[in-house]
């Protein structure tokens, strides 16, 4: 057999124990990287090696360290609570309430499973309390925070952006961050209506904390926080690097604790991540990228392409990873895919995987929705909620692919 047909079979077997098992599929990739790479394709330990993204890792772990900082001191937690406040007694207004600061929170840095972590247990409180169903809510938090999931400063932003610059599609940012929102953004409003926001009648009791005012560490982690964000979009600073410089000034003027801040990196989903890249590099060395390419060129015409390929990535994500595999494994086809079908736009497509892939992370099985099930203590409620949470998940891989097929083209030649 050859390294090329090796190599591919090693990335299916990691993508189905990444469905399959709990096993963190970075590691997996990784040994069988060396494994195939050395043994079957005759490679050096140093190709294989040379494969790791350092450029990405360093990105991801300066962001999320910059944001394990800013949850170590309470600062993003203080920071979802004085929001909620906004909904001034009115029940009607605390679904889009939730779905407005999941995304602000996601988009400036801590991405999407972070911000549903600090969150949907406020936002189920205050829902129970005004009457808003737990299914509505736990909809508008998770479509909320991945709605701002994309954005240029967010981990999976990086990720993202990232890997299409490597594929030779970098410089569409705004594109990206703009077409997941909207997605999300529609998905909420059918939603919204759909669970009767607009019929909510109870009085929102937006105090379930002290409402204490920030303290100072919380106010200079805002600021240096604000100023990252400034820097990255105003003057071009690397986002990773600078994050490092953020997060090491926070820890400098003792506004948080440095310990527990590392411990809060989510250094599982980044060995994720990069372990995965290593064996695309591998496919890559071997051939195997056009294998790949070549299997999944023939699932779809140019004409269909975007909406194909939005229903694949999204039906692997609702058991799958999307950031850790999803994304990292089929971006890169995106070019070989174009040209094998001898058409369709490389933009559009990558759209569509972005989208299809993110718009089926409700489903319980996945992180954002596990997180809303967990906030359910009473066991026939968190049932129900896994139930619908379950329904609506798989049928988002139909919606984003209808989606893609429709909008990432014209989006993309916007």
């Amino acid at each position: 057999m050859s390294p090329a047909v090796l190599s591919l079979l090693a990335l299916i077997f990691a993508v189905v124990l990444s469905i399959t098992s709990r096993i963190n599929v970075g590691l997996v990739a990784i040994g069988l990287a060396w494994l195939v790479g050395v043994y079957a394709a005759g490679l050096a330990p140093g190709v294989i090696i040379s494969g790791f993204p350092s450029s990405l890792f360093l990105t991801l772990v300066g962001v999320t360290l910059l944001f394990a900082a800013a949850s170590a001191n309470d600062t993003l937690e203080r920071l979802a609570e004085h929001s909620v406040g906004l909904a001034r007694g009115n029940a009607r207004w605390l679904p889009a309430l939730f779905f407005a600061i999941a995304c602000l929170v996601s988009s400036i840095g801590p991405g999407a499973i972070s911000s549903v972590a600090l969150i949907v247990p406020l936002a189920m409180v205050i829902g129970n309390r005004a009457g808003v169903p737990h299914f509505l809510t736990a909809l508008m938090v998770a479509n909320g925070a991945n709605a701002g999931n994309l954005s240029p400063v967010s981990a999976v932003g990086v990720i993202v952006n990232t890997k299409m610059a490597e594929a030779g599609l970098g410089g569409h940012e705004g594109k990206v961050w703009f077409t997941n929102l909207i997605a999300h953004l529609l998905v909420a409003l059918v939603a919204y209506f759909m669970l009767g926001g607009p019929k909510l009648s109870g009085k929102a009791d937006t105090a379930p904390s002290d409402g204490s005012p920030f303290t100072g560490k919380q106010r200079l982690t805002l600021g240096v926080i604000l100023l990252w964000v400034f820097g990255v979009l105003a003057l071009k600073l690397n986002v990773g690097l600078s994050a490092f410089v953020a997060a090491t000034l926070l820890v400098a003027l003792g506004a948080t604790d440095e310990s527990t801040a590392l411990k809060r990196v989510p250094w599982g989903v980044i060995i994720m991540v990069c372990g995965v890249s290593v064996l695309i590099a591998l496919l890559d060395a071997t051939g195997g990228m056009e294998l790949f390419t070549d299997l999944l060129s023939r699932l779809a015409t140019p004409g269909s392409v975007n909406g194909v390929m939005a229903f694949v990535t999204g039906t692997i994500s609702t058991y799958s990873s999307t950031s850790g595999v999803v994304l990292p494994t089929f971006l890169p086809t995106v070019p070989g895919v174009i040209e094998r079908l001898g058409g369709g736009d490389p933009v559009a497509l990558s759209l569509s995987i972005n989208v299809g892939s993110s718009l089926v992370d409700v489903s319980p099985l996945s992180t954002l929705g596990a997180l809303c099930v967990a906030t359910i203590a009473d066991g026939p409620k968190a049932k129900a909620l896994f139930r619908n949470l379950m329904i609506w998940g798989v049928a988002m891989s139909v919606v984003g692919a209808l989606f893609s097929q429709l909008l990432a083209g014209l989006i993309a030649r916007s």
